[in-house]
């Protein structure tokens, strides 16, 4: 699988979770660079279950999990043999455990795509000096080696480089490293360092309607001060990353956690605007996942299926021009069970993403040669979900009103949204 083509899937696997485990999970009402010390000592999950964690994630409806290895604090879940402050210098396990480890094993075993985050920006007592950049850039080619030689294939590794401003990586260097070890991994980081999946400029779960996959500038690190422009466009599928509660790591404040309803929004505006959706849940001190944060992550994921796992029986779109057709097949009476108000459109990216506008018509249930608008869009990539208000339509027509060349879409479906 080439590049294009890894990217590619990375959209189809639309769904993911961030966990955010770590030091902090044991020092509620902690923040990032607050430099206040976190004493490994106090790290002790002692009913730690990441299987727990997976069989949620994919009964919720993810395809893949994202575990923070290390954070800004440095605190590693791993033994590394680079720092004192990891999970070999703790009571859990006595200072015999690996969470990285058991955090894989449970990927595989729930069929979830593995995905590792590491920081290489750290603060406090423990944390190497950014003074000396080729040590530390020596100190970060050795964890992330470790990283990706002793838990076999890792599909996925997401670099944070908040706190990383101003530090000037090897980044030849230790791409290439990257790339040695895992040839077939993509890389959530700055597209100047490796061409892979790109921020999409916030952490509150939405992506633009019109949300091109070829961009010359991006918004990445979050710390800059202005959007990033590149060398030259690039093809970056987007992530939309976010929390189920107000903050990452586990804390004292369930009654920040979203609703069903705002996540499910957050889904549709991420997924049904093409692009990935990665919801963090965070661990608490048990090592378990709150009760409360994994009834709603599930309650989103039955929300996700009753709105778009069935959809109304059209025909397949039949293409004449610009315009694809799908249309009413049945009784198309007056019930409920006939009416329809959205349509998720899907095209074909094996040449690149094509579409520039769109229109959706739908035809009247009675005057059944007439239709109206009820949908204009930009862009629409792996998939738009395009919502509207509920009616009874006797056919759907999509008009490709501009584009960048010759373009397909593979698929056109009707849903009843409630």
């Amino acid at each position: 699988m080439n590049g294009y083509e890894k990217k590619l899937d990375f959209l189809n696997w639309e769904f993911g979770v961030f966990f955010h485990f770590g030091i902090r999970s044991f020092f509620p009402g902690h923040n990032d660079w607050d430099g206040k010390e976190m004493p490994p000592e106090a790290f002790d999950p002692t009913e730690l279950d990441c299987e727990s964690w997976l069989t949620t994630a994919k009964k919720g409806g993810a395809s893949y999990a994202i575990l923070t290895c290390k954070h800004h604090d440095g605190f590693a879940l791993w033994p590394t043999k680079f720092s004192e402050y990891s999970v070999a210098a703790t009571p859990w396990k006595n200072g015999k455990g690996d969470v990285v480890r058991e955090f894989v094993e449970a990927c595989r075993k729930a069929g979830l795509k593995v995905g590792l985050y590491y920081s290489p920006a750290q603060w406090g007592k423990y944390a190497i000096s950014f003074n000396n950049a080729k040590e530390y850039d020596e100190y970060f080619i050795n964890q992330i080696s470790e990283l990706l030689t002793n838990y076999g294939k890792i599909d996925y590794l997401w670099f944070d480089g908040c706190g990383s401003e101003g530090h000037e990586y090897d980044r030849a260097r230790i791409v290439a490293a990257i790339n040695r070890l895992q040839p077939d991994i993509l890389t959530f980081c700055d597209p100047q360092w490796s061409s892979g999946v790109r921020w999409i400029g916030n952490e509150d779960g939405y992506a633009s309607l019109n949300n091109p996959l070829t961009v010359s500038k991006t918004d990445f690190p979050e710390l800059s001060a202005e959007e990033q422009r590149l060398s030259s466009a690039m093809f970056l599928p987007a992530e939309c990353d976010c929390k189920i509660r107000s903050t990452w790591f586990y804390d004292n404040n369930e009654d920040t956690l979203k609703s069903v309803e705002e996540l499910f929004g957050m889904y549709e505006m991420s997924v049904g605007h093409g692009s990935n959706f990665l919801l963090n849940i965070g661990p608490d001190f048990r090592g378990l996942l709150p009760d409360a944060d994994a009834q709603r992550f599930l309650a989103l994921g039955e929300r996700i299926k009753s709105a778009y796992g069935t959809p109304k029986s059209f025909s397949a779109p039949v293409k004449e021009g610009d315009t694809y057709t799908i249309v009413k097949e049945g009784n198309n009476g007056p019930s409920e069970n006939n009416l329809s108000n959205a349509l998720v459109i899907t095209e074909d990216l094996k040449n690149g993403q094509k579409i520039t506008s769109f229109s959706v018509y739908a035809y009247l249930p009675v005057y059944e040669h007439k239709k109206v608008q009820v949908f204009e869009g930009k862009t629409v990539g792996h998939k738009v979900i395009c919502k509207f208000s509920p009616l009874r339509a006797s056919k759907y027509e999509v008009v490709i009103n501009s584009s960048d060349g010759e373009h397909t879409l593979t698929d056109i479906k009707a849903y009843y949204v409630k």
